[in-house]
């Protein structure tokens, strides 16, 4: 990461830690909102399958395996650039903490208390399929669909989720900027997109995917603050006309659509 970039996050961390004042519900009317607040995202209950995805990770943290990776996120053409990577590096550097990926898994049980029926999650950027893993053990019955740009990298993840035995992921591989729009349906419960870290990528992934949720949908972009220009994608992105909520727990930022709800924002430390 470039320096500016990292002193970037440190005050973008520090405003956030500041100012972040509605954390355990304050100011916020909606009772559908406060309760994703309260009790989702302020929840420290361990479930079930978060001890299992997490000595997965352990493992791939500890693996010295050397992967020929086709990374199109840096590489700055469609093709892509074929770059040698440790499997114990990508799990430092590209995975999910195990917080946020267990955000994500509460949000997938929330919706899916609250919608009554099987949900549609797609995911921008796969890694080795740790969050992948958190968003498909909910419920056998929900669909969960990848998207990975390297196939070294997927078929590392195919096997954690063989190891897990989740069984309702499906995956395509190549270029985010072709295979989205190849594989995302209409009717979208959950997106989370950690893909390209760029404002041109951000802005146009989410702006697609903005009419394809379902009312109670729920977008989650990864890194709001990693830079600049993600920060300028996230501001842009909370004041669209179609997003009437938004939420910013600092490593990952949330789009409401629901047309029932004020146009508010929060800031809120998890």
């Amino acid at each position: 990461m470039a320096k500016k970039d990292t002193i970037h996050r440190l005050f973008a961390y520090l405003k956030h830690y500041l100012c972040a004042w509605n954390t355990t519900g304050e100011s916020i009317h909606s009772p559908y909102l406060f309760e994703l607040v309260r009790f989702v995202l302020r929840d420290e209950n361990a479930y079930y399958c978060f001890t299992d995805i997490e000595r997965r990770r352990e493992l791939l943290l500890a693996c010295p395996d050397v992967l020929d990776v086709m990374d199109f996120g840096s590489a700055g053409s469609p093709e892509g650039k074929l770059v040698q990577r440790r499997v114990c590096d990508i799990a430092k550097t590209h995975l999910e903490q195990p917080r946020i990926g267990q955000v994500l898994f509460r949000l997938v049980n929330f919706l899916e208390q609250h919608e009554k029926h099987p949900l549609e999650i797609l995911e921008l950027g796969t890694s080795l399929g740790i969050t992948t893993a958190y968003l498909a053990s909910v419920d056998s019955r929900n669909r969960v669909m990848t998207l990975e740009g390297s196939e070294a990298v997927l078929k590392v993840a195919q096997g954690v989720w063989r190891a897990l035995r989740l069984e309702n992921i499906e995956w395509q591989q190549g270029n985010i900027n072709d295979t989205l729009y190849k594989c995302a349906r209409d009717h979208i419960d959950l997106a989370y997109v950690d893909a390209n870290h760029t404002y041109e990528a951000t802005m146009r992934y989410v702006t697609y995917l903005l009419p394809r949720m379902n009312e109670k949908g729920i977008i989650a972009v990864d890194d709001i603050h990693h830079s600049e220009q993600m920060e300028q994608a996230w501001e842009e992105l909370k004041n669209d006309a179609r997003v009437t909520t938004s939420m910013d727990l600092y490593h990952v930022g949330l789009l409401f659509v629901d047309t029932h709800y004020l146009k508010r924002h929060y800031r809120i430390r998890v």
